[in-house]
C-alpha cells in the first residue's frame, strides 16, 4: 500500500511518546491517543486518493483504518472490565491499530503481550517479588474451584501493576520492521 512506510514511522513515534509519558507519569494522556486516533482515518483516505485518485480505494483505505480501530480495541476493551488494562493503554493500542490498519495493528499489539509477558516476571525477580507474585496468581486462579472456606484472599494492594505503554512500544516497533519495505 501506498505510504505504508510513513504511517510505520508514524506509528512508532506515537507509540515511542506514548510509552515515554507513560513510563515517567504512569498514564498515557489523551493528546497521544485521541489526535492519532481521529486523523489515522482521514491520512489513509488521502494519501491513497492522491496517489491512486480513486475514491473508492482512497475509501476503502479509511474503511480499513477504522477497522484497525475496532480490531485492535476489542481485546484491550474487555480487558479494562476487569481492571487488567487501563483506559490510555487502550486508547493507545486503537490508536497504533487506525495508523498501521488491522494486520500490522493486532501484530504489534501480539508483540506487546509478549514483551509484557517477558519483562514482567523479570522486573518482579529484579524486586525480590517474583515468588509471592507467582502465588498470588496461583491463588487467583485457584480460588474459583475451591469451596469458600477454604479460598484465599489476595489483598488488592498484593497485585502488582505494570506499566505497558513501553511495551506496546516494543510491539510496535517489532510490527512496524517486519512490514518495513525498502525500496
Amino acid at each position: 500500500m501506498l505510504g505504508v512506510p510513513y504511517f510505520l514511522a508514524a506509528a512508532v513515534v506515537v507509540a515511542a511518546v506514548g510509552a515515554w509519558v507513560d513510563w515517567k507519569t504512569g498514564q498515557i494522556p489523551d493528546w497521544v491517543t485521541l489526535v492519532p486516533l481521529a486523523i489515522a482515518p482521514f491520512a489513509h483516505f488521502g494519501v491513497t486518493f492522491a496517489h491512486t485518485r480513486n475514491f473508492q480505494a482512497a475509501l476503502q483505505a479509511g474503511g480499513f483504518s477504522i477497522l484497525g480501530i475496532v480490531a485492535c480495541g476489542i481485546v484491550p476493551i474487555m480487558l479494562t472490565r476487569y481492571d487488567a488494562m487501563g483506559g490510555g493503554d487502550v486508547r493507545l493500542l486503537a490508536a497504533l491499530g487506525a495508523i498501521m490498519l488491522p494486520m500490522a495493528g493486532i501484530e504489534a499489539e501480539f508483540y506487546a503481550f509478549i514483551a509484557a509477558a517477558l519483562f514482567a516476571p523479570a522486573r518482579m525477580a529484579y524486586e525480590g517479588k517474583l515468588m509471592q507474585i507467582l502465588g498470588n496468581t496461583l491463588a487467583l486462579a485457584v480460588n474459583p474451584f475451591l469451596p469458600k472456606h477454604r479460598r484465599r484472599e489476595v489483598p488488592t494492594d498484593m497485585l502488582t501493576r505494570l506499566r505497558f505503554g513501553p511495551a506496546i512500544f516494543v510491539g510496535t516497533a517489532c510490527s512496524a520492521l517486519t512490514h518495513w519495505r525498502f525500496p
